[in-house]
């Protein structure tokens, strides 16, 4: 799966995506980036930080899937920004961070169709 599409196809959905990268198990980013002209609320030590945060509760998610199924996403809302967490392959999330007047809904469904049909042409 191509993950650097998939940033820059969500960072282009809408102009109050602030951020959107792919983290691996370890907390670091892979791919993506912030939008051009935004700078980070966070230090670089820090993005490791909370982006392990979001991985340990990713897995908290994950315990009760047998019983209320799989979660499809994450979203948190902070006074300074709104940050969605999504699953994606091999203990990877997608990581988007938005302006807090942003249409996390429109943003969250874009994201999750996005995701899809990346993931449908890499089988085809």
């Amino acid at each position: 799966m191509d993950y650097q599409k998939i940033c820059n196809d969500i960072l282009n959905l809408d102009p109050k995506v602030r951020f959107v990268g792919v983290c691996d198990n370890t907390g670091v980013i892979k791919n993506g980036g912030l939008r051009d002209g935004i700078k980070s609320i966070l230090t670089d030590d820090e993005i490791i930080k909370s982006n392990l945060i979001s991985l340990e509760r990713w897995r908290l998610h994950n315990r009760l899937a047998d019983r209320i199924g799989k979660a499809r996403y994450a979203m948190e809302e902070y006074e300074k920004v709104k940050q969605i967490t999504m699953p994606l392959e091999d203990e990877h999330l997608l990581l988007i961070s938005t302006e807090v007047n942003a249409d996390h809904g429109k943003i969250i469904e874009s994201s999750i169709q996005l995701v899809i049909s990346n993931y449908v042409k890499d089988y085809l």
